[in-house]
């Protein structure tokens, strides 16, 4: 309980910018001012926290202001897509020191691609300087589903010849770090919880992770959903075009096959807009592909805006069966490709999700894009790492089980 209650002072102080005195985290708690002093003074103690000046309100005594100290604690977080692979250092409060991306490897053995992911964060904790004895572990960010058990991914689309790879416990040792796996989508999620977006503001809402396959994050109550094996969030059979192309789970028109970069690139291809890409369905040439059609979406190609704003509006269709099972007040849509398609999809699907939600004369949905960028996935796993530290989970409080 004491542990708990420390880490609720600490929370409570990490989500207020401007500080809070002793006496508002007592007010904000409930817990008793001598209870919140004793925990103020450990928190000091570890650096985790400092006093940062005076204030007066009313008469009495002025009231220490307590924030939280960003540059006590950072951690690593990498993001490991299909295309691309991103890592980034935070301190703290969740901001970024330093940001590092290169082309993932595929088409080669996994340890060659672990050998660069090694590589790339020893360059990042290098570069940054910060005392390595400060860096509370590293977060690994990749598509599902993954075995959070084993700390393996399981057969990822687009990452072939990583089935059962132990990709958790191989950079743990190699890093010497503390390594924790986790979903992209629910990564992503925790970004949002961590940074304090809008949309974080009530810690309840659907993140919408659009990358080289599209998933869905779900927090309630500043908590991520992860299901009973970390794989929540796959709405990648969701059917949103009738008779439309087949999917590999024997259905037609699903979201995986309607929705994803590669299937928006060969809709354009369909429509004479794009050719045909020289490298299959390698995501490098998807990528490059997206990126022209989005270019000329934005100078205003009739044709090319007719392409995103299909593929929006089936995202729309997808958004309202999560939508009108959840019952949600607020989306927050982002991943590698949301900057390029944000001005045709924040355009579309407001009004085509509205249309299709069945609470709609009842209350109005949020939404918008992230505040944090293409590397909100790597973000997000870094900020696992300090989420699994320090904040509160009710689940903590439970005693273990006995066997009689």
């Amino acid at each position: 309980m004491a542990d708990f209650n420390q880490l609720v002072i600490l929370d409570a102080v990490r989500r207020s910018p401007a500080g809070l005195s002793r006496v508002e985290l007592a007010v904000l708690t409930g817990l008793s001012a001598q209870t919140v002093t004793n925990i103020t003074r450990r928190l000091l103690d570890a650096a985790l926290i400092v006093e940062a000046g005076k204030e007066s309100i009313g008469p009495g005594k002025p009231r220490t202001i307590l924030r939280l100290n960003p540059p006590a604690l950072y951690a690593v977080g990498v993001h490991l897509d299909p295309t691309v692979t991103t890592a980034v250092l935070l301190d703290l409060a969740g901001d970024v020191v330093l940001e590092r991306r290169i082309l993932t490897p595929l088409g080669q053995h996994p340890e060659t691609a672990i050998d660069a992911l090694v590589e790339m964060v020893e360059g990042v904790l290098t570069d940054s300087a910060v005392d390595r004895a400060r860096v509370a572990g590293m977060g690994i960010a990749a598509p599902g589903p993954i075995d959070p058990i084993a700390g393996a991914l399981v057969e990822p689309p687009h990452l072939p010849g990583w089935h059962s790879v132990p990709l958790r416990d191989e950079l743990s040792r190699r890093l010497g770090l503390v390594t924790v796996l986790e979903k992209d989508v629910a990564a992503a999620t925790i970004a949002e919880l961590w940074a304090g977006t809008p949309a974080a503001s009530t810690g309840s809402f659907v993140f919408l992770y659009l990358g080289t396959g599209l998933g869905a994050g779900l927090a309630i109550n500043h908590e991520v959903v992860r299901g009973s094996l970390a794989n929540a969030g796959e709405i990648g059979h969701i059917v949103v075009v009738e008779d439309g192309p087949p999917c590999w789970c024997g259905l037609r028109g699903c979201v995986a096959v309607t929705c994803t970069p590669e299937a928006i690139v060969r809709d354009a291809i369909a429509e004479g807009l794009l050719d045909s890409l020289d490298s299959g369905d390698d995501t490098t040439a998807v990528d490059a592909a997206l990126t022209m059609l989005a270019a000329r979406a934005e100078a205003g190609e009739a044709g090319a805006v007719a392409v995103l704003d299909r593929a929006a509006a089936r995202i729309a269709r997808a958004l309202a069966v999560i939508a009108n099972l959840l019952d949600l007040d607020r989306i927050v849509l982002g991943g590698p490709i949301w900057n390029r398609v944000a001005d045709r999809f924040v355009t579309i699907i407001p009004a085509e999700l509205d249309r299709m939600r069945a609470a709609r004369s009842i209350h109005p949905v949020a939404i918008g894009g992230t505040t944090l960028g293409d590397a909100v996935a790597a973000m997000g796993a870094a900020s696992l790492v300090l989420d699994r530290w320090f904040s509160p989970r009710t689940e903590s409080l439970l005693l273990p089980s006995s066997s009689a």
